[in-house]
């Protein structure tokens, strides 16, 4: 599997995470989640909880309001709070 815009596949052979990373800027706030082949049951179904959870935390951080080009505290907290449900 490759790595695709926002989700990056870690498989190294001498670490104990193998996986997909999230990572997503906006605001000046950068948002990152793991996704564990491990914890999900391999390497497609923590793909698809990454791709699930980017395509949440996008239509949240797209309705959102900005005060001087930044994200509002609300809407870090919900992002944050989004990801840690996935």
């Amino acid at each position: 599997m490759r790595s695709k815009r926002n989700l990056t596949r870690f498989t190294y052979e001498h670490t104990a995470f193998q996986g997909w990373r999230l990572c997503l800027s906006r605001g000046g706030t950068t948002f990152t989640r793991y996704f564990s082949d491990k914890h999900y049951g391999g390497g497609r179904k923590s793909l698809d909880a990454a791709e699930a959870a980017l395509e949440e935390l996008k239509t949240l951080l797209e309705g959102s309001k900005k005060v001087n080009g930044k994200l509002m505290p609300s809407t870090i907290r919900k992002a944050e709070k989004l990801l840690m449900e996935h």
